[in-house]
């Protein structure tokens, strides 16, 4: 077995969110004498606001690594499947800790951390759980899991000595109480509290970023438009976006100038943002009704123009719809929202 320094062996990658226990397990392993280099992957369906704000408060130097494209594979086709929405825990955790590990060589490490507890989570941290995730990796040998190792099967690190054994913990099971203790016995006073982030494990969320998928519309900027708005599938050409509220088109607005979009020419109503490749009459005189059916001072029949921003140079005669006929088209598991 090649020999490494005791300077490399001492040197670790850990997965940080920003929670409790990933900020527990960097600094307890800090204050054993290793050195920890905090990551945090980002993804639209996972903010890293929480990760670079507990990093900041804890006076933690964070890398952030953007893995968009790799996690847009992982959601076509994960191999453990999805939980109650479109959120593929097993596989994302295997991924983030296989990208950890590629990184390895990078930072001069030798070993990867994460801040899981044995137990916490009913589905993703029993210990099947969080063997299957290690194996799913490939990185199985070089995983340490600092609250609960004593728990654990001993991996490489662990067996060759790079790690004393009786420098992890044996934390188990939902309470946080061992956490906060250990929190306050380290002088660690920011955290946040518990909670997950992850918007796919929003229902509605879900439907709008598996018919993304469905469509093969996977762009950065399709995936940013999620977060906005009521979004009804009109064709497999185009999705209308139909703002909730003044404030959230205002910020649509000025964030994408480039986008087309529509409104009620002479009504009070909400804004909407067309997205497609090509646009055909018929879609968009559905596209038009459906908005024209939210504008509630407008008449049955009203004028609906659209274009880009600073000149909606396209007029179209819209005709209100009883929403029987278009809810069917709105990704949302609410199909009782009001016009």
């Amino acid at each position: 077995m090649l020999m490494m320094t005791n300077e490399l062996t001492k040197r670790c990658l850990a997965l940080f969110s920003g929670g409790l226990d990933s900020i527990l397990s960097v600094i307890w392993m800090m204050k054993k004498g290793y050195e920890v280099i905090p990551i945090t992957f980002s993804t639209p369906f996972f903010a890293t606001d929480k990760a670079k704000v507990s990093a900041t408060l804890n006076q933690l130097d964070l890398v952030v690594r953007d893995i968009l494209p790799q996690h847009l594979q992982m959601l076509k086709n994960p191999r453990y499947g999805f939980g109650r929405n479109s959120n593929p825990c097993i596989d994302c955790h295997a991924l983030m800790i296989s990208l950890a590990g590629a990184l390895l060589p990078e930072y001069n490490a030798s070993f990867i951390i994460t801040g899981e507890v044995l137990g916490q989570r009913p589905m993703s941290q029993t210990r099947r759980s969080l063997n299957t995730v290690a194996q799913l990796s490939g990185y199985e040998d070089l995983l340490v899991r600092p609250l609960s190792q004593k728990l654990l099967t001993d991996s490489l690190p662990l067996r060759e000595g790079w790690i004393k054994k009786e420098d992890l913990l044996s934390f188990e099971g939902r309470s946080r109480k061992a956490q906060i203790a250990l929190a306050k016995e380290l002088g660690i006073t920011h955290y946040p509290a518990p909670g997950g982030g992850c918007l796919l494990t929003n229902p509605d969320y879900s439907l709008r970023i598996r018919d993304l998928l469905d469509h093969e519309q996977t762009s950065a900027r399709e995936i940013e438009l999620l977060k906005y708005g009521r979004h009804f599938r009109i064709s497999p050409n185009l999705k209308l976006i139909l703002a909730r509220t003044g404030k959230e088109m205002e910020e649509a607005y000025y964030k994408y100038p480039d986008e087309f979009f529509m409104r009620s020419l002479s009504h009070s109503g909400p804004w909407a943002i067309l997205r497609g490749e090509s646009f055909i009459e018929a879609d968009l005189q559905l596209a038009a009704n459906i908005l024209l059916s939210y504008c509630a001072k407008a008449p049955t029949k009203a004028k609906v123009v659209w274009g880009k921003a600073d000149t909606f140079d396209h007029e179209i005669q819209a005709t209100k719809l009883p929403r029987e006929a278009f809810l069917p088209l709105l990704l949302s598991t609410d199909k009782e929202i009001k016009c």
